[in-house]
């Protein structure tokens, strides 16, 4: 079978071992981006966009690893 394109918050959650209502704040906030879809708006991310998202939080762990001023400026 071939891997889904689009996960619901709920895969996502699952994914990142986070609740659904921390899945939905980032969502809200635009630090994970994601797209509604259908007539009851249902958010969908892109497992692409997710495995950006966590790279990126990779990095910006490191980042603030290697200059620990970063942490209380962020």
């Amino acid at each position: 079978m071939a891997e889904k394109r689009f996960l619901t918050l709920a895969d996502v959650g699952e994914v990142l071992n986070i609740s659904s209502s921390q899945t939905y704040a980032l969502v809200r906030s635009g630090d994970l981006p994601a797209i509604q879809v259908g007539g009851r708006g249902q958010w969908r991310v892109e497992a692409t966009v997710l495995e950006d998202y966590i790279k990126q939080a990779y990095e910006k762990t490191a980042s603030s690893l290697r200059d620990p001023e970063s942490i209380t400026n962020s």
